[in-house]
């Protein structure tokens, strides 16, 4: 991984545009090609980036500042990075990642959908659970009635970052012509709005799980209501 500290101005073309005034910022070039935008605030999110696969062209604009191009291979949308300062650049050897270590509910969660995967679309059946790809494993792969395949992404709470996940996963397993068509559900016991929003506009599926009922410990013949 690569770290730049540096005043930059950022622009993205393409699908939509998006400007970024001059200001510092932290810019994170990962290993498998992603380029991220970070400021000081904003918690986990970047204000901008380019998912992989993308190229990235370093040289100097018409003037003689410093320039990143980043171009995406799939859609040709581009994020163009002036660098008036850098003030760091460090890279760092990260080795891989083991991943992910669920707590005790979502690998519980888990398991339960695996053996009932019919609770999050009717006629789902389970494929693979811990299905392996180049950037992680999907939770679990599943066929719906159709014969088609679905990739589910399970968590405790569903927020934005599940969504880009999955949406990631998505990407991936859809370039796999043994697979595509791919679709996605992302499974939580609650989903944030912004997360189901979100989820709503890239064609993800959401289902909300009930952990007790899974577990059958909520009997709903006992409900009063």
């Amino acid at each position: 991984m690569r770290l730049v500290v540096a005043r930059c101005q950022v622009d993205y073309a393409g699908r939509l545009t998006a400007h970024l005034p001059m200001a510092t910022r932290v810019l994170m070039i990962k290993a498998d090609g992603s380029v991220l935008v970070h400021s000081d605030g904003g918690s986990y999110k970047p204000l901008n980036w380019m998912s992989p696969p993308c190229t990235l062209a370093e040289g100097t604009d018409a003037d003689g500042t410093a320039e990143w191009v980043v171009t995406s291979t799939k859609t040709g949308d581009s994020l163009r990075i002036l660098i008036e300062e850098v003030l760091s650049d460090s890279a760092h050897d990260l080795g891989i990642d083991p991943g992910l270590v669920k707590d005790g509910v979502e690998k519980h969660l888990q398991e339960l959908l695996a053996e009932h995967p019919a609770t999050l679309d009717e006629g789902l059946t389970l494929v693979r659970r811990e299905f392996p790809t180049a950037i992680g494993p999907v939770d679990l792969m599943c066929r719906d009635s159709e014969g088609r395949s679905v990739a589910v992404e399970i968590k405790r709470r569903g927020e934005i970052d599940g969504v880009e996940q999955l949406t990631r996963y998505l990407e991936l397993l859809n370039r796999d012509p043994l697979l595509a068509p791919v679709r996605g559900i992302f499974a939580a016991q609650a989903i944030k709005p912004q997360a189901r929003v979100l989820a709503t506009d890239r064609g993800i599926a959401c289902a909300v799980v009930d952990y007790d009922a899974l577990r059958g410990m909520d009997d709903v013949e006992a409900r009063l209501f």
